[in-house]
């Protein structure tokens, strides 16, 4: 709590920093909400109003990453379009849970949801390998990756940190994309996701709204920059930087 007893500007000031990395792990590989929810814990504000605070502010980070990667976005409009129940209906549910459990639920389940996204994804090579000789047009293989989404929303819609290595992890493991293109899937799904709880979280209220709106501003430009320099890494050294994020929150939070 170092941060509760600071003054107003210097407290905006963390949020904005808080923002511009939040956005740049963001564009680089997701999960920038490790950085801004312990971020706002750091300054005094409750568990629960973090979470729903976060989930608004990083919005904007997702911009540049759908921008980046707008061609291979344009390729799977198709598979977006039907992704796109799934989502929606997800968050909404991820919301109705959040928001219906008490503070003390919702402290208690979120390392154990952040590690399990991790390692999730960590082993996701080592699944796919398995499933090598499931062909891609496999029933089971859609099922997988409309039902992983799926439950990937309720999580997003219940605790966002992390939902970007969720969506990569199942989309690892379901689709036959490169990097490339998982990166800008994850992109557009995350925006859909976070903006649906986004949307019933400004209508319930309980947002810090001097952190929100300073957010919004960093992750933008954070965002930007992620999606530059993420163009520029090897898709072994994006896998690394995932994990180390992941595994670095459940520890920090557990």
């Amino acid at each position: 709590m170092f941060g509760a007893a600071l003054p107003l500007f210097w407290r905006l000031l963390v949020f904005l920093i808080a923002g511009i990395g939040a956005g740049a792990a963001n564009g680089i590989a997701g999960g920038g909400t490790f950085i801004t929810f312990p971020t706002l814990l750091a300054t005094g504000i409750q568990a629960l109003q973090a979470n729903v605070s976060t989930s608004v502010g990083v919005l904007p980070s997702y911009v540049g990453g759908i921008r980046g990667f707008r061609h291979q976005i344009s390729d799977h409009t198709k598979l977006i379009r039907a992704l796109l129940p799934s989502c929606l209906l997800g968050a909404s549910l991820g919301c109705v849970l959040l928001l219906s459990a008490s503070p003390g639920t919702f402290r208690a389940v979120v390392p154990w949801l952040i590690g399990a996204a991790t390692l999730l994804f960590a082993l996701a090579p080592r699944i796919t390998k398995r499933l090598a000789h499931i062909d891609h047009s496999h029933p089971g293989r859609r099922w997988t990756l409309y039902i992983g989404v799926f439950v990937a929303s309720i999580y997003g819609g219940y605790f966002g940190a992390g939902l970007g290595i969720v969506l990569l992890a199942v989309m690892a493991i379901s689709l036959p994309f490169d990097m490339a293109e998982l990166q800008g899937l994850r992109n557009l799904l995350s925006l859909i996701i976070n903006s649906c709880a986004a949307i019933i979280f400004i209508f319930r209220g309980h947002l810090a709204v001097d952190a929100v709106y300073m957010l919004l501003i960093g992750t933008l430009i954070g965002g930007w920059l992620g999606t530059l320099l993420i163009q520029r890494l090897s898709p072994k050294v994006v896998r690394i930087l995932i994990i180390l994020i992941g595994a670095a929150t459940t520890i920090r939070l557990a």
